[in-house]
Parts: structure tokens; C-alpha cells; sequence
């Protein structure tokens, strides 16, 4: 047994100059040593120089191939977290991670003990960091409030989805029903009725016909399907018989319908409020999020870190280093879509009429208000659950993994939660943040409360409205220039993360790209997307754009800035991009965008465009558990890699389509059939 659990441990093999800080050893490997199904008494094996493996014709026989013998203890596995000082070999600190299999009797404070004697012997200067046990836990899921409430929540929520499909299933039904014998009347009669078609119930019942009254009613059935950047309507109406007509409760339940929203989503038309184009830029810009955070993840466990240093030097692999442009192409689609709907919405008196015969300032305020809470409840629901699902697997993979979590959701979640409901969590240290992508949603709200007090503004103030937006602008490139000046920022590609807490996240340094989809979105609206340019205009236009983006890209390889240049940088490189996308939403609104217009509004983008809200809230998870349950470090390879991150798109976008078929789509669907301004049911 002793040499089992010595092949268990980690220790020194190979690669550590390569970047190989992982000597996990094996977890799996050390909790099969003691089997459960084991002979209490087995038949003594004979003694030999190999009594746990033995060899037989060239071949190692493990112990799941022979008689397996338990041990008299029970195995349990620690991981030790050692600092290794700089030698002449290598000048740089390193912190090594070795696996224990040693005997479960020993506590973490006889473990720190065994290690710290072990290296007062070596030579090598070292420090005892930490020990932690993956196996000594008394993690259990099923004790866990968070995972009790999750697992209600579940079950509700899967009652209604089972309930409300199957409801729809029947009227569905129903609905063929009637219109074949819709078309048997029209054969036999010859008669075309009032357009709404002949019924069982006009057949036995002639008396509303003699008075000239037909007695079908068109119902609407919800079935819109949004995301949080969006507000297309994609409802379908059925047709049905005044017997059938829903109420309030039925047309709620009808939301959760799986069939209808799967439908919706899939569907290959846009609203009438939607540039196509738009879909195809966010559809893209996730897939670029997903790449990003995949490469971090890999990069943080891998056993060849130093495959890093070498990939990072590549032209290309710019685009990954800087995936942070792809949260300000968000950034401006949101702008965008808050700014051309709500315009166009006003356009056609809708707002007028919810807040008629009250005087401007009531009547802004209810606006801001029903802007803000539709917002509210629309996000909250996807994003509360995806935050109890964060807390309690980063809980139980920090109790059962060998690897420490990059993050302390598992503590940060259960003290700050309230901070992400509120949407307000980049107000403060990113050390106490839970669900740290969640940094976008909180700016991407803040930037939404801005938007709405200067929309609604603008409609009866533009100007005002207008140099609002122009003080928010220059306000946040003064702010980043200084804070960038001020702490000797550098934004090479090195180190794109660099002053997360201080740049990256703070809304007041990421408002520029909000502000310019608000311009664009306004320009649009205005022109009634129809915008004549010459063609040296449109040229110049894509060159331009193409140039300024490609920089910004590509600009800082292998270039070293000037301290004020790198503040210039910091401050305006956001902006520059979102007006680079802004030229590329015009240009195809406009009829200028050519096979890039055709690419970006393919149909088979649009199912990926709306489930992009919560593709973003689920797919760090299959990040973590991809790397944390896996019990020996991830080996980089350009085509392990590419495998990887092919997997991890998969399964991010299949767990979206649930995640939006469960919570989002129906939570849009309800909103829009208790909201005031809908049409009322014939």
C-alpha cells in the first residue's frame, strides 16, 4: 500500500523551468486505495520486491488487476502550497503546489508540521505557504441553504415549464382541430365567412350568424423572447373560439411554454425595432468573451505556463489579449438599442398615452421609473439563479478540488450578493466581488440609468440633453487619462487586466462606448436608417474604421508607450473602438455594408444573438469546472486549445438556451403581457 500512495503523491518530474508549479500527484488514484468492496480477510499474496504492483510477461499489473488488500487506515489527500525562493538556476519566486496522499488520520496541523521538518533539511530555501484537504470535508450539498433554495426553485420552475408546454401543446391542438373543420365548412357551404373562418361552434349554434356576428376571437398567445440588450417582439397569434378564450392566468402559464419560446428564439426574423447587423456583432463579441476567459482559465492551471511568454508574442494572438474590446462592443450595442427604441417608441405616441394629462416632470418620472424596473425585473431573474448556481459550485469545487479558485465567490457570495441584485458592485473592492464577470451587468445598469435621464430629456430638451452627454463623455476621459497618468499605467498586451480595480471595471472609465451607441442610435432614428452617402464617403468611411480598429488591435505589439501616451491611450482606446462599431452599424443599416452586412446579419446568428445575456452568465462556470475538477493540471497545445475552447462554447451556449428558456424568455413574455400599453384582447 505504501507504494500506491507514494505513486499517489505529487512530486518533481519534469517541466518546472517550463512553468509546471503543479506536482498534484493523483487525488483519484489515492481515494481507490481503500475499496469499500474489499475482502475484510483477503488470501495472503506472497512476498516479494513488488508487493502492491506486480509484473507478469513485461506487463505492471496495478491493483484493480489483482486482489486488492486494504490498508489498515483509511488514505486521505492534502495539498500543500510551498514558496520556493530564487536560486541561481532561476532568480524569480515560484509557488509550487504538491499532493499528499498520506493517511486520513492526520490533521492539517501534523501535515504543516511533517512538511516544515521535511524543509529544514533541504538545501533549497522554501517556505510553507498553506496545506488544505480536498477529502477531509464535510461538504454536503444537501446541507447547503443556498443549494435547498436553488433546488425549490427548480422544481417550481420545472412544473411550469412541463405545465405551461403542455397546455400549449393542447391548444395547439385544438387550434388544427378548428381549422380543419374551418375548411371542411368552406367546402360544403361555399361561403366565406367574416374572415375569421367557420367553427364547430358557428355549425351548431346559428343564432349569432342570423345576427351578423361571427364568434371567433383573436387571442394572442406571448411567446416574445428577449435578452438584455434587446426588445424585439417575435409574438405569434393563435386563433381560437370565444369557448377558448384565455384569461390573465392562462396567458402567464403560457409563457413558460418550451415549444413556443425555443421557436421565438430560433425564429429567423427580427422586430421591426432591430438592425439585423446588430445580432451578428453580438453573437461575435461573445464568442470572443468565451475565447478570452477560456485562455485565461487555461493559462491559470496549466503545467506549461511558460507556453504563455511564447503565444503572447504571436502577431494574432493580439486579438485574444485584447478581448477586452468585445465588452465595449456591448457597451455600445446597449447605447445603441436604448437609444434607437425608445425614440422610436416615442415616435409612435406610445409613451405619451401611458402618462396622459400629467404634467412633464410626472410624466418623466414615470418613464424613468417604468424604464428602470422593466430593466430590473427582466435581468434579475437569470441572473439571481446563475448567482446561486456560482455560489454553491465554487463552494463545493474549493471543498473537493486539488486547485485553488481564482475567486472567493464562495465567501464573497453569501456577504455581497445584495451588491450584484443591486447592480452596484463595482462601487466597491473587487476583492469582495461575487461573480466577478458580473462587473459588466452592474456598469452596463449604471449606464442605463444614465441613458434613460438623458433620453427622456431629449425629447422635449435635446440641447440640454446633448451637452449632458458631451459633459458624461469628456468627464470619463478625463477621469481614466488621470487615474492611468497618476498610477503609471501601461496598457501593453503583456498585461491587459492591469489596474482592474482601479480602470478596468469602474463605469466612470467604460461610459464612452454607452454614450456613442446612444449618438448612432439617435443618428439612425433621425435618418429613418436611410442615409445617402457617395461612394467616396462610404470608402473612406470603411477604411477609416477598419484602420482605427485594426490599431487598436494590433497597435501596441511590440511598442512601448510614453507615460502621457499611455494615458491618451487608457482614456480614448474604448471610445475609439465603439465608433468604429458605430460606422460598421451605419454602413449596413444604410445599404453600405456589403458581405459584411451579409455576414453579420446571417439568420443563423440570431438564435446566439438572444441567448447571449445569459451565455455571459453561465459560461465562466463551464470555465472553472472544466479546469478545477480535473485533478492533474491542464497541458497547453495549440490544438488542445482549440479543442477546449470549441467545447467550451458548446456547452456554454447549451446550458444558455436552458437557462433562457427556463427563466429569461418567460420573465419577457409576462412583462409584455402586464404591461399597460399592450392591446387589449379582442
Amino acid at each position: 500500500m505504501g507504494t500506491l500512495m507514494d505513486d499517489s503523491s505529487g512530486k518533481y518530474t519534469k517541466g518546472f523551468f517550463w512553468g509546471n508549479n503543479y506536482w498534484t500527484g493523483s487525488m483519484d488514484q489515492c481515494s481507490y486505495i481503500y475499496q469499500n468492496d474489499s475482502h475484510s480477510d483477503p488470501a495472503p499474496k506472497k512476498k516479494g520486491r513488488n508487493t502492491d504492483i506486480t509484473y507478469i510477461n513485461g506487463n505492471f499489473l496495478g491493483s484493480s488487476e489483482m486482489e486488492h488488500q486494504n490498508p489498515p487506515f483509511l488514505p486521505g489527500f492534502y495539498m500543500a502550497k510551498i514558496l520556493i525562493n530564487g536560486t541561481e538556476s532561476f532568480n524569480a519566486i515560484r509557488t509550487v503546489v504538491v499532493g499528499l496522499c498520506l493517511p486520513s488520520g492526520c490533521s492539517i496541523a501534523d501535515v504543516e508540521t511533517l512538511l516544515r521538518l521535511d524543509i529544514s533539511r533541504r538545501h533549497v530555501e522554501q517556505e510553507l505557504v498553506g496545506v488544505r484537504s480536498p477529502t477531509l470535508n464535510n461538504f454536503s450539498l444537501w446541507d447547503d441553504f443556498t443549494f435547498r433554495i436553488l433546488f425549490i426553485f427548480s422544481v417550481i420552475v420545472v412544473i411550469l415549464l412541463i405545465s405551461g408546454t403542455g397546455y400549449d401543446l393542447v391548444l395547439r391542438r385544438r387550434y388544427k382541430t378548428k381549422m380543419r373543420i374551418k375548411s371542411y365548412c368552406k367546402e360544403l357551404t361555399g361561403d366565406m365567412t367574416n374572415g375569421l373562418g367557420c367553427t364547430t361552434y358557428d355549425l351548431t349554434h346559428r343564432e349569432s350568424e342570423e345576427n351578423g356576428k361571427g364568434n371567433c376571437t383573436v387571442i394572442r398567445v406571448p411567446t416574445s423572447v428577449n435578452n438584455n440588450n434587446s426588445d424585439e417582439n417575435l409574438a405569434v397569434e393563435l386563433t381560437a373560439t370565444e369557448e377558448t378564450k384565455l384569461s390573465l392566468w392562462a396567458e402567464l402559464l403560457l409563457s413558460f411554454s418550451v415549444v413556443t419560446n425555443f421557436k421565438a428564439i430560433c425564429d429567423k426574423n427580427v422586430g421591426n425595432d432591430t438592425i439585423p447587423s446588430i445580432h451578428g456583432l453580438r453573437a461575435i463579441s461573445m464568442a470572443w468573451v468565451i475565447l478570452g476567459h477560456t485562455m485565461i482559465v487555461v493559462f491559470k492551471y496549466s503545467d506549461n505556463m511558460e507556453l504563455r511568454k511564447v503565444v503572447e508574442k504571436e502577431f494574432l494572438f493580439q486579438i485574444v489579449l485584447n478581448g477586452a474590446y468585445s465588452v465595449d462592443t456591448f457597451f455600445f450595442i446597449s447605447g445603441f438599442l436604448v437609444s434607437f427604441i425608445y425614440f422610436r417608441t416615442n415616435a409612435k405616441g406610445k409613451l405619451e398615452k401611458l402618462t396622459k394629462g400629467v404634467s412633464e416632470f410626472t410624466a418623466g418620472t414615470f418613464h424613468f421609473f417604468g424604464l428602470v424596473g422593466y430593466r430590473f425585473v427582466r435581468l434579475t431573474a437569470p441572473y439571481l439563479y446563475v448567482l446561486g448556481v456560482v455560489e454553491v459550485v465554487m463552494r463545493y469545487l474549493e471543498q473537493n478540488s486539488v486547485f485553488e479558485p481564482p475567486t472567493q465567490d464562495h465567501i464573497n457570495c453569501p456577504k455581497y450578493w445584495w451588491r450584484n441584485i443591486l447592480y452596484i458592485n463595482t462601487l466597491f473592492p473587487v476583492e469582495q466581488m461575487c461573480m466577478l464577470w458580473s462587473w459588466y451587468l452592474a456598469d452596463d445598469t449604471q449606464f442605463y440609468i444614465i441613458g434613460a435621464l438623458i433620453l427622456i430629456i431629449a425629447v422635449r430638451h435635446f440641447k440640454f440633453a446633448a451637452t449632458m452627454m458631451s459633459v458624461f463623455m469628456v468627464s470619463a476621459w478625463a477621469t481614466t487619462a488621470y487615474i492611468a497618468f497618476s498610477n503609471n499605467h501601461m496598457p501593453d498586451a503583456d498585461d491587459p487586466f492591469a489596474l482592474f480595480d482601479k480602470i478596468y471595471d469602474k463605469p466612470w472609465t467604460r461610459l464612452g462606448p454607452y454614450l456613442v451607441g446612444m449618438s448612432v442610435g439617435w443618428i439612425l432614428f433621425k435618418t429613418n436608417c436611410k442615409i445617402k452617402m457617395s461612394l467616396l464617403t462610404v470608402i473612406s468611411g470603411w477604411v477609416t474604421s477598419t484602420m482605427m480598429m485594426l490599431y487598436l488591435l494590433f497597435g501596441l505589439y511590440n511598442t512601448t508607450l510614453t507615460q502621457t501616451a499611455a494615458a491618451a491611450y487608457s482614456s480614448l482606446s474604448h471610445t475609439g473602438w465603439a465608433i468604429g462599431c458605430g460606422w460598421v452599424i451605419v454602413a449596413c443599416s444604410s445599404g453600405y455594408g456589403g458581405w459584411v452586412n451579409q455576414l453579420l446579419s446571417t439568420p443563423i446568428l440570431y438564435p446566439f444573438s438572444r441567448v447571449t445575456y445569459c451565455a455571459y452568465l453561465v459560461h465562466p462556470i463551464i470555465n472553472r469546472i472544466f479546469a478545477l475538477e480535473s485533478d492533474s493540471p491542464i497541458h497547453m497545445s495549440p490544438n488542445s486549445l482549440t479543442t477546449v475552447y470549441l467545447g467550451q462554447v458548446v456547452s456554454s451556449y447549451v446550458l444558455a438556451f436552458i437557462i433562457s428558456l427556463s427563466f429569461e424568455a418567460p420573465v419577457v413574455t409576462m412583462l409584455k403581457i402586464l404591461s399597460p400599453n399592450r392591446k387589449k384582447r379582442i
